[in-house]
């Protein structure tokens, strides 16, 4: 099933975070294809440091929910510490979407319900996946790419 995964770091060495959580992810999954690495301002909770952030397309015959439990390994593999919502963290690993798959659970949504409200992981799903259509919105990746100001996301 081809999947898509948010990876996001702002506390240690960003880089190395998000290119060892890559590295893991390919002992569990295929990588098709990985974005750029971008830099960008925090989301939601704004007084922290910048994050950068990339995304990978995976091909994966495991379920959905076998996927989180690999994200949430890598993020304990790479020391992430739980602090409060949506603040500092070595690496974040979030499933964006899954096929066509539609998933609304308590632990896991698919697609990721805030991915299109949030340009740091519009731009780079741009680089890996520019024609994936949202199930629920009926909007392309491309789409909702040309419709937000980047002028304060920098690659890498």
């Amino acid at each position: 099933m081809l999947s898509a995964i948010a990876l996001g770091s702002n506390v240690g060495n960003r880089i190395d975070n998000i290119k060892k959580a890559i590295d893991l992810l390919s002992e569990n999954v295929e990588i098709i294809k990985v974005s750029n690495i971008y830099e960008t301002e925090p989301w939601g909770y704004t007084e922290q440091d910048s994050f950068l952030n990339a995304c990978v397309l995976i091909n994966t015959e495991k379920k959905a929910e076998e996927l989180l439990e690999i994200c949430k390994k890598i993020e304990l593999e790479l020391k992430r510490q739980k602090r409060f919502k949506w603040g500092p963290r070595e690496i974040d690993l979030d499933i964006l979407y899954y096929g066509e798959l539609i998933i609304e659970k308590e632990y896991l949504n698919i697609p990721h319900k805030y991915m299109f409200e949030r340009d740091f992981v519009v731009v780079p799903l741009n680089d890996i996946s520019p024609n994936w259509k949202h199930p629920i919105y009926k909007k392309t990746v491309r789409e909702r790419y040309n419709e937000i100001d980047k002028s304060k996301i920098k690659i890498i």
